[in-house]
This record gives C-alpha cells, structure tokens and sequence, in this order.
C-alpha cells in the first residue's frame, strides 16, 4: 500500500478526532498533509504539533490569530491560513490524495466541492453538503470523477451491504439491475425514546446531547434527540445511491449494533454490525477497497446477545415526516429544511427556545419558502441563507412569545 497524504476538514470535531486516531494506528500508510478547524485553535495546536501536517487552517480570523501567536516558539513548519480561501486550497492542494469532509454543517458545502472538483477521494462526513445540494453534488463528482466514499455509519454499512464491486467514481448506478429493492436505515432513537411526548418541552440541551450510544458533537447530538439526524440521512441515502423516498426505510434499533441494511428481491437482508464506534467506518472508506486496524474491539455477540427493533412514532419525532417530504418536493426544500434546522438546533443550544419548537420552526420555514430547481450553487446558497433568515425570525417570535408567557 502506497502513503496515502489525507486532508481533514474538520480536524478537531469528532470525526477528525476519530480519523486522526485511525491515521495514527496506521501511520506508516498514511500521513496528514493539512487540518482545518473553526474556532478550536488550542486543539488544532495540539494536532499540529503532533502531525507536523503541511498547512493548518482556522476558518475562523481570530482564532488564527491565537492560532499563529502559540506556534511561535515551537519548531514546526506548518503553514496556517484562514477563511474559506484557506479551506478550499488546502481541499484541492494536488499534494493531497484524500480529503476528508468532516466540517459540521452547511459551512462543509463548499470546500468539499473544491475537493471534488479536483477529483480527489473524498471521505464524506458532513451529510449536509448533499442534502443541501444532493443532485449538483453528485453531478461535479461525476463530471470530475472523483471518487466519493460514505463516513456516516449508516451510509457506510450500506455501502458495505451493497455490491459495491461495480462502485465507480464516474457511473450512475441503478442498483435495483442487482437485485437492490430497499434500503433500511437504523436509528438508536436517541436520549429521549423512552420518553413521553408532553415532557419534550421541558428537556435542556445538557440532556439532548446525552446520546446513549455514540460519542457526538452537540449539533448532531441534538440532530439524533429529534431524529432530524435520520432525515438528513434518508435523503443523503437518495442522493448517494440514487434511490427513491419509497425505496428508504428507517427502523429504531436502540442497540446500534446493526447500522444499516440493504433488502435483495430474493429475500435476502444484508446488514452490517459492529461497535458504535466511528473508527469502522473510517478506516474502512480510508483503506478501501483493502482493509485496516481500526483499534475498535470485535462485537462479542454472546454480550450483545439482543437486539430490539420499532416503528418510528412519528407523532414524538416530526422531523423524520419533514425531511421525507422535503426529498419528495426536491429543489430547494432540502437546503431549506437543512438550513432552518441549523438555526432551530443553535437557538435551543443557545436556550432561547424550548426543544419541542425545533421541528415546529423547520416545518413553518419550509411551508413559508418557495422552492425552486437546485441547478445551480448560487440558487442553493440563496435558497439556504433566504431560510436561515425566515428560520431566525421565527424562533425569535418563539422565543418571544415564551417569554410573555
């Protein structure tokens, strides 16, 4: 196996954390060429000076600024830059051979298309880069062919459960001429499964970000207490493997054990299981089509000896019903409900409005939105900004209204 250089965007959330570790139990295959970070330049330090990578960004000026000041005295050649200019070059830097996609959030969007535009392999983590702009994505991965590989557990064990010895970088497939009839997507249904419905009002971010199973950013954190997580992912699924809303499934498996499975039209149901732990899936899609140490234990399957499975009550967790209708209605209104997401998530974050209100915000945003043909970045980057604006004016009504009462 030739040294592979690896770019991550994303360095200090955890999947960067997680691939760094990976990079690490692997390193005379793999070296870091660059790492990315908004705000968590103390971390990003740590990981320079660890990595000795090539360049190191933070997106954002002031913690670069700190960024600089603390790398004077250390004798380190990294060269730090700042903003999305600095991202995108260090995403499309020919020396780099993989990129790994791992910034949370539509801020992901464009610097993971300057890595594919390059052809690059890309390592995708931020699922928002093709909920936002699913069909203009896998459009610029096609024409550059570049070769795109699924980090998210779900999407990797699809990927693992499908024939993807006919996966190419550059070729549409219609997976269905192999037999594929339905893809299932599992979810643990996060911190608040067992809870009743008239207590989501009163949950507090502390205890929204208590998954049970998955060691996570608050952001997505609070994506798995309200299943929009699994939205996300249905429609990531769409674009990703070309399948249809009614060709998706989502089951509550409270275990994550089993983290996705694919169903044949002989019957057949392959899953893939293991660990809920996000080195798997990492060292997989980084080594692939080979394989590697992950440092993940193997599932004992005599301790682990259970495994449960559900309905999703959709009348608890709208936000599934949502996502699903905004794939159906396509265009913009995946970029619309990803972006009012966003705001809802930090406004309860923030505290400014109550958990219960996040998918009534997303639903009010899309509803009030006129959704147009996503054939165009510039039409996606309006359609979310025009949406984080509605989505912002009324949680702030929200919150108004909480206070008065």
């Amino acid at each position: 196996m030739n040294t592979q250089f690896i770019t991550i965007l994303g360095s200090t959330g955890s999947i960067g954390v997680n691939t760094l570790d990976v990079i690490k139990k692997n390193s005379d295959h793999y070296k870091v060429f660059a790492l990315t970070a908004n705000t968590q330049w103390q971390r990003l330090q740590h990981q320079i000076l660890e990595f000795k990578p090539h360049f190191a960004v933070c997106f954002d000026e002031k913690s670069c600024h700190l960024l600089r000041q603390s790398l004077i005295n250390e004798s380190v050649s990294t060269k730090i830059l700042s903003g999305l200019d600095g991202l995108k070059k260090v995403a499309s830097d020919d020396r780099a051979d993989t990129v790994v996609a791992a910034i949370v959030g539509a801020a992901g969007l464009l610097p993971t298309l300057a890595a594919v535009q390059t052809g690059k392999k890309i390592l995708l983590a931020n699922k928002e880069t093709l909920v936002m702009a699913g069909e203009y994505f896998m459009e610029q991965v096609r024409l550059h062919q570049a070769l795109l590989l699924p980090v998210d557990s779900e999407h990797n064990a699809l990927f693992q459960s499908l024939p993807n010895h006919h996966y190419s970088k550059n070729v549409e497939i219609n997976w269905s001429d192999f037999g594929v009839t339905k893809l299932v997507l599992t979810a643990s249904g996060g911190p608040f499964l067992e809870e009743k419905l008239e207590n989501f009002a009163s949950k507090t971010p502390q205890q929204a970000c208590l998954h049970p199973n998955w060691k996570m950013g608050r952001k997505i954190s609070v994506d798995s207490a309200t299943l929009m997580n699994k939205g996300l992912e249905v429609i990531e699924a769409s674009y990703l493997y070309n399948m249809g809303p009614d060709q998706i499934d989502v089951v509550i498996h409270p275990q994550s054990i089993i983290h996705s499975m694919v169903n044949y039209k002989d019957g057949s149901v392959l899953a893939e299981l293991g660990n809920p732990d996000m080195r798997t899936p990492i060292a997989h899609v980084l080594s692939w089509p080979q394989r590697i140490h992950s440092g993940v234990d193997m599932l004992d399957l005599i301790k682990n000896n259970h495994l449960d499975f559900r309905d999703v009550d959709h009348l608890k967790f709208p936000c599934l019903k949502i996502a699903y209708s905004a794939l159906r209605q396509g265009g913009t209104a995946p970029a619309i409900i990803n972006a009012a997401n966003e705001v809802a998530v930090d406004a309860f974050l923030k505290e400014k409005i109550a958990f219960n209100e996040i998918p009534n915000i997303i639903h009010e945003t899309l509803n009030q939105s006129d959704i147009v043909n996503a054939n165009t970045l510039d039409i996606i980057l309006r359609a979310d900004n025009d949406a984080r604006q509605l989505a912002s004016k009324i949680a702030d009504t929200k919150q108004s209204l909480s206070r008065e009462n």
